[in-house]
C-alpha cells in the first residue's frame, strides 16, 4: 500500500511516498480502507522535528484521523464492523496511508449521507472546540473571541459559540475575505491578528479560545473582562513566553484565568457522544464542514506547504 512518511525532519520536502505492506489489525483493532485523511496542524509540527524529544523519529507516518470502510478486524472485535463506513482516530500518527489501523474504541460509524471528507474535517476539531468552550465555562449571553479562527478548530469554535447563544463572537484572522467567510459561519466581529477591530469591536471578552499561542498570546489577557477566561486549545505559533503568567498577576484584581485544554483528558464515551452529535448536526445542515481543498495522498508535500504558508481556510483532506 502507499503511505507517506517523514523521511527527514524539517520542511515539507522531507515527506516521501513509500510502499509498505498492508498491516494486519491486532487484537482490538480494525483495518480501514481510507477514503479521506485529515491534515492537521499537529502533523506539520511533528514533521518539522519540533517534537522529536517526545519520541517522534524519522520514518514516522503522520496523520491522526481517517474515514473509510472497515475491511478486516482483529481478535476480540465483532465481524459486524466489516463493510461499515467509519471515522477513526489513529493516534498521534499512522493516518497518511491507503489502509489504516485504529483501536475499535476510537472508531465511530458514519451516518448515512455524511461524506468521509466532512467526517475528517469535523471529527477531532469539533470535539476540541466543544470541550474547549466547556473548559472555559462558556455560558449563553457571554462574549467570545476565537484567536486563529480560520483553521478547522477555530471554525468549529465560531459555529458552536454562535449556536450556544454567545452575545458576540469575534475572530482574529488575516484578511477581510476570510473575515466575511467567518461571518457567514456565525462571527459577529472581525479583528486583525493583533485583536484590533476598530471602535465597533468589543473592548474585552468573557471567553477567549486561543488556537495560536506563540509570543503574542500574553497581549490578549488585556482583552479579557473581569472574571474572563482564556483557554489555549492549540499552539500553531509555538509556545508562549515563559513569563506569560505575569500578565495575569499584574491584573490580579480582575480575577482572570488561563487554562490549557487537550482532548486527551476527556473520556472516550464523552468524545464519542459529542462527535456523534456533530456528525448528525452536519448531516442536517446545522454545522458546516469547511474543506479547503482535496488533494491526492501523494500530494502531502503540497498540503504541508500550504499549511506552513497559512493559506488554508478549514481543512485540507488527502484522498488515497
Amino acid at each position: 500500500m502507499k503511505a507517506i512518511v517523514i523521511r527527514t525532519f524539517g520542511g515539507p520536502e522531507g515527506l516521501a511516498a513509500v510502499d509498505l505492506p498492508v498491516p494486519a489489525p491486532a487484537a482490538g483493532q480494525v483495518l480501514i480502507a481510507t477514503e479521506a485523511v485529515g491534515v492537521g496542524g499537529v502533523d506539520t509540527v511533528i514533521r518539522s522535528g519540533a517534537l522529536a524529544a517526545y519520541g517522534f523519529t524519522e520514518g514516522f507516518i503522520p496523520g491522526s484521523e481517517v474515514a473509510g470502510t472497515v475491511t478486516a478486524v482483529g481478535d476480540g472485535v465483532g465481524t459486524s464492523w466489516v463493510g461499515r463506513r467509519v471515522w477513526a482516530f489513529t493516534g498521534t500518527g499512522g493516518g497518511y496511508v491507503e489502509q489504516a489501523v485504529a483501536p475499535v474504541e476510537q472508531v465511530l460509524p458514519l451516518p448515512d449521507g455524511l461524506a468521509a471528507t466532512a467526517a475528517v474535517t469535523l471529527g477531532s476539531a469539533g470535539t476540541v472546540a466543544h470541550f474547549g468552550l466547556r473548559h472555559a465555562h462558556f455560558a449563553p449571553g457571554e462574549t467570545v473571541l476565537v484567536r486563529g479562527a480560520a483553521g478547522s478548530i477555530g471554525i468549529m469554535a465560531v459555529q458552536l459559540a454562535a449556536r450556544g447563544g454567545a452575545a458576540a463572537v469575534a475572530v482574529t484572522t488575516s484578511s477581510a475575505e476570510r473575515g466575511e467567510r467567518l461571518r457567514r459561519l456565525g462571527a459577529t466581529r472581525v479583528l486583525d491578528r493583533s485583536g484590533d477591530g476598530g471602535d465597533e469591536a468589543p473592548a474585552a471578552y468573557d471567553v477567549i479560545i486561543d488556537v495560536v499561542a506563540g509570543k503574542d498570546m500574553p497581549s490578549f489577557f488585556d482583552r479579557l473582562n473581569p472574571n474572563g477566561r482564556m483557554v489555549a486549545v492549540g499552539a500553531v505559533a509555538g509556545q508562549p513566553p515563559a513569563d506569560f503568567g505575569t500578565k495575569i498577576m499584574a491584573a490580579f484584581q480582575k480575577s482572570m484565568s488561563f487554562a490549557a485544554f487537550s482532548a486527551a483528558t476527556v473520556t472516550q464515551a464523552d468524545l464519542r457522544a459529542v462527535r456523534g452529535e456533530h456528525f448528525a448536526a452536519a448531516g442536517r445542515g446545522e454545522i458546516e464542514a469547511v474543506v479547503h481543498e482535496l488533494l491526492p495522498l501523494d500530494a502531502a508535500v503540497l498540503a504541508h506547504r500550504k499549511m506552513d504558508a497559512g493559506e488554508v481556510f478549514g481543512r485540507i483532506v488527502l484522498t488515497p
